[in-house]
């Protein structure tokens, strides 16, 4: 077993992969920095009219997800970056519908489909930023992201479609290529949040596939 100690060593070719992180997509990613409830992308209270989901999605690595039908455990990290692929194209379709449709909330305290989209995006790159910092560190502890936050202060609902579109498809790629070029004991690598869960990078690619998959199925109710 690898302890915190033993990481495998980066090497030149996993780095390689993600030490072009953009600046700004990483600051994006982790705009806003969660420090006074000590969770991992949660709020306490309701922002901008959205109940923060505080569960811990992790038990996702371990049993089927009822609702989008992903079973994450059983997914090969080889399939990884394909499934990324797959997810942007469908979300792009998603952001080519009518304007209006795609901003209207179906209740106040629901994301529309346009915020589920920069949602995404940001996860994609939340995930990039994440990535880069286990394969480049050793066990390094992720900050924290505030995701309702962000969607306030990022003015998701106002956003142009056609841009988030392309910024989405753009992110998806970037975190594809960057598993898709990790190497065979980079894998074994970890990364920790903040509120203890610790992950693999291989558990955690799987982690990443169910949630834009997951909110794939919340705006158009489709199951994997």
């Amino acid at each position: 077993m690898t302890t915190p100690e033993q990481q495998p060593a980066a090497s030149s070719a996993a780095i390689e992969a993600i030490d072009a992180i953009d600046a700004i997509d990483a600051i994006d990613a982790i705009d806003a920095i969660d420090a006074a409830d000590g969770t991992d992308g949660t709020a306490t209270s309701p922002v901008g009219g959205i109940v923060p989901d505080t569960k811990d999605w992790t038990w996702v690595l371990e049993r089927p997800c009822p609702d989008c039908g992903l079973d994450s455990g059983a997914v090969a990290r080889t399939a990884v970056p394909g499934l990324i692929r797959a997810n942007a194209e469908a979300w792009v379709a998603v952001l080519a519908g009518d304007e209006a449709e795609l901003r209207r909330r179906p209740a106040p305290e629901t994301w529309s489909d346009l915020e589920y989209a920069c949602h995404v995006r940001d996860v994609f790159r939340l995930f990039r930023f994440r990535l880069g910092l286990m394969l480049d560190q050793d066990g390094p502890d992720f900050p924290n992201w505030d995701q309702d936050a962000t969607a306030v202060a990022d003015r998701y609902g106002e956003q142009q479609p056609k841009t988030v579109a392309a910024d989405l498809a753009e992110a998806a790629r970037v975190l594809a290529d960057a598993f898709e070029r990790v190497e065979d004991e980079q894998w074994l690598r970890t990364g920790n949040r903040s509120d203890g869960a610790r992950f693999t990078v291989e558990s955690f690619s799987r982690y990443l596939v169910h949630d834009p998959i997951h909110h794939l199925h919340d705006v158009t109710g489709e199951r994997v």
